[in-house]
């Protein structure tokens, strides 16, 4: 059974706290794993959260600051060790090249797994598989810095009045949908387009075109909220949003499901985000995201 879910394995910003990992993120997407900005102690937040090396096909780094980046040296080490049998592809912005290689090679051990690196230089489409296309766009923060984007190709939503107003049943129904007529029927006549599902990945950034890119029409977006509304002048000096700027972000772009994380260490109490982001105008469903929570894509309307 197919399973699509995000898994959160830290959401602390800059720093790690008491009750906040350093920032990781995995979306179970179907059979892949795409692993999101793994800082230090991602590996541990793994094993706490049940996500085995065997589960990462693709480690997507938004930036190399150290929060979202420290625990690439980790998480690729335990990828050799436990000899992951696919391939894993590592995007990441191609001006951090250095900063990868630091942190491909911090120590010895014992390379035994296909590792695939494909930074990215530009806007545009990095991968595109039978499930799903990943996209880039560049984002406003003080290093380069990108966010990502997984959408899912359309497919076809089967009429069953349709098809028995048109005496379509049994293997006449798969004929159809592969030939795209039968018996001067058309596809279109006992079918309608379902739209593939979107999922959005925006990381340290202040507003930019890149964020409203990311999150158009987003079945799911993750995006962080570092401040607070009063501390707006303080996220656009350091290259971040606020809950509220977050918020109407998600309302403009229709998105379903939000998640708010990043959380700066100043503030102790997780409601107020949830409280600015709905003062903003967003009335779709919301999560003020925690450590190894487990977030389900939003069921196809």
């Amino acid at each position: 059974m197919s399973v699509r879910e995000l898994v959160v394995l830290g959401t602390a910003s800059q720093v790690p706290t008491r009750h906040r990992n350093h920032n990781g993120y995995l979306l179970r997407w179907d059979g892949e794993g795409l692993l999101f900005d793994p800082g230090e102690g991602t590996q541990r937040q793994m094993l706490r959260a049940g996500v085995a090396a065997h589960d990462l096909h693709r480690i997507c780094v938004t930036h190399f600051h150290g929060d979202h980046s420290l625990g690439l040296a980790g998480v690729i080490q335990r990828i050799n060790l436990d000899r992951v049998p696919h391939q894993v592809t590592a995007h990441y912005p191609e001006s951090g090249q250095r900063f990868f290689d630091r942190l491909r090679y911090a120590t010895a051990y014992r390379e035994t797994v296909q590792l695939t690196e494909a930074p990215v230089a530009a806007d545009g489409v990095l991968a595109r598989t039978g499930g799903y296309t990943l996209e880039a766009r560049r984002l406003s923060h003080p290093v380069e810095s990108y966010g990502y984007r997984l959408t899912e190709p359309d497919g076809r939503r089967m009429l069953p009045d349709r098809l028995t107003a048109h005496g379509i049943e049994g293997p006449d129904v798969g004929r159809i949908q592969k030939e795209g007529s039968l018996n001067g029927v058309l596809l279109d006549d006992v079918s309608e387009v379902r739209r593939g599902q979107r999922f959005a990945f925006v990381m340290d950034t202040r507003l930019c075109d890149g964020v409203h890119a990311l999150a158009d029409g987003c079945d799911l977006l993750v995006i962080e909220s570092t401040f607070l509304d009063e501390d707006e002048q303080l996220a656009v000096e350091h290259g971040h949003l606020t809950a509220g700027q977050a918020a109407t972000v998600a309302r403009d772009a229709g998105v379903r499901h939000l998640v708010l994380t990043h959380f700066s260490q100043r503030y102790s109490e997780p409601a107020e985000f949830e409280r600015q982001a709905r003062a903003a105008g967003y009335e779709g469903e919301l999560t003020v995201a925690h450590d190894l929570l487990r977030v389900p894509v939003p069921k196809r309307r």
